[in-house]
């Protein structure tokens, strides 16, 4: 049984090295994050051409996402050991450029909170490191405020700050975000990830930067990040104008509350895959591997979980950019969603919308599932030349692997995004006779399918290097002459 969530893979640190990410790609890496909050544009570029040497190499596909900081409120740079903050104590938080001298009498953080004094009150929460400490305002003064430590430990450099239910007027994409987006593109990225995204617009002023400055890259997938309580009101906005969402549940638990991340889990899965776009499950998922080769049995039912519920795609983030066992993270996660694919149809609750559509492909991609079921055939060939019919035949969720043929290396490398989808580049095909002909060569040399097994093949007729919707499905068995369908 071949897996069909995919994995995606933080690039960090612990997984740089070559060596390191050779075996990361054989042990079922699909995707690698850039988290653009770290690293120099210099890192980032030698890790992507590691990377795409090691695809061609091993004949693998694996994309690259990039990842926008957005703007994420941070600790500015302390001590390496960190500093200590122990409950009850006042402590200091002052923008950068007002840190005063070693002779303080108050322990002093910078900060990089905008308009401090404008943006805090008394008594407002502030939360620092994933939410692990926690401080509440007592005192605001024109570029530092004082706050009672509530719950302590030890801070370091670059942690996340977090001011929940204060509307923090910064817009979602900053001057950083354009720089590393206009970098991102000129490497090549294949996907881009969008920060606290608040509202449709974030995404479109995202889109119409891209079309401005890289027109030739204008269909992009751009992919919302769901962290704050405002993109979970305006849900359905931002889906109508992303190409997929990513369930922050870091950010997104502190921003609202822990208990309420699960529930907003289903309600975002639900409404992505009812929209046909793609949903990515995030953060923590085997957070105990960054420090033991084993997670704990909570990570691998929260794993299952994701998968029972719709996810296209899961996350290691800490996993495998700072964490010991990289490797093994992503080999346990495939595992754990191997096993529960596995069960799916006895254990899966994402159930998808089949109501009656004017949508002819969607119709058509519903078509060839029921065939391909009621066949049992081997397979779902799909051509594809923006990858639209590839992602309308993965969200029929068929119970047999999907392969999508493109002669367009941009859709290559998009389709590897999607849940259940094989990507195999072949030159263009004018006529359904070498159309086949190239799937059967492919399908020989790189799949286990035999001579004689059938796969239902779907693609639009005639056959153009313009995009166009499928409008057939084609029962054919692999190895019979092409010349036998005369369409």
């Amino acid at each position: 049984m071949e897996r069909k969530a995919k994995i995606i893979a933080t690039i960090g640190p612990a997984s740089q090295d070559e060596g390191v990410l050779h075996k990361m790609i054989l042990a079922g890496m699909d995707i690698a994050r850039f988290n653009f909050s770290h690293g120099t544009h210099e890192d980032h570029q030698q890790r992507l051409l590691a990377i795409r040497q090691l695809s061609d190499s091993l004949g693998k596909p694996v994309s690259i996402l990039q990842d926008l900081q957005g703007p994420k409120l941070r600790v500015g740079a302390l001590p390496r050991a960190g500093i200590p903050l122990v409950g009850g104590n006042i402590i200091s938080l002052v923008t950068p450029e007002n840190l005063p001298g070693k002779l303080s009498q108050i322990v002093s953080i910078p900060v990089d909170i905008p308009d401090l004094a404008q943006t805090v009150q008394p008594r407002n929460h502030i939360l620092m490191d994933d939410g692990k400490i926690e401080v509440v305002v007592t005192e605001v003064a024109e570029n530092s405020l004082r706050a009672r430590v509530l719950v302590g430990g030890v801070l370091k450099s670059f942690k996340g700050v977090n001011l929940p239910g204060t509307d923090l007027k910064i817009p979602s994409l900053t001057s950083k975000d354009l720089n590393d987006l206009r970098f991102g593109l000129e490497i090549g990225v294949d996907m881009i990830a969008v920060s606290f995204v608040r509202k449709a617009q974030d995404i479109l002023q995202v889109r119409k930067n891209i079309q401005q400055t890289h027109p030739h890259m204008s269909t992009i997938p751009i992919i919302a990040k769901l962290e704050k309580p405002e993109a979970i009101k305006n849900l359905d906005e931002i889906i109508e104008v992303s190409d997929g969402v990513m369930i922050a549940r870091g950010d997104l638990a502190v921003e609202t509350s822990p208990e309420s991340v699960p529930v907003l889990q289903k309600q975002i899965i639900k409404a992505a895959n009812h929209s046909i776009k793609t949903v990515i499950t995030a953060t923590q998922m085997l957070e105990s591997m960054i420090t033991n080769p084993r997670p704990t049995r909570a990570e691998a039912s929260d794993v299952a979980n994701a998968i029972f519920d719709g996810s296209d795609a899961a996350m290691l983030s800490a996993e495998t950019a700072v964490g010991q066992y990289p490797i093994e993270s992503i080999a346990m996660m495939e595992r754990i969603i191997l096993q529960a694919e596995s069960r799916f149809g006895e254990w899966g609750t994402c159930r998808f919308k089949e109501a009656a559509t004017a949508d002819d492909a969607i119709s058509i991609t519903r078509a060839a599932r029921e065939l391909a079921h009621d066949r049992n055939v081997a397979a779902i060939a799909v051509f594809t030349q923006s990858g639209r019919t590839a992602l309308l035949m993965s969200k029929a969720r068929p119970q047999v692997p999907i392969l999508a043929f493109t002669p367009d290396r941009t859709t290559y490398q998009k389709l590897n995004l999607f849940w259940g989808i094989t990507p195999f580049l072949v030159p263009f095909s004018n006529t359904i006779e070498m159309a086949l002909e190239n799937v059967g060569k492919m399908i020989a040399s790189s799949t286990k399918i035999q001579s004689g097994q059938q796969v239902v093949v779907v693609s639009s007729f005639p056959l153009t290097d313009e995009r166009q919707p499928p409008n057939f499905a084609l029962l054919h068995t692999i190895g019979a002459p092409e010349n036998t369908y005369k369409i």
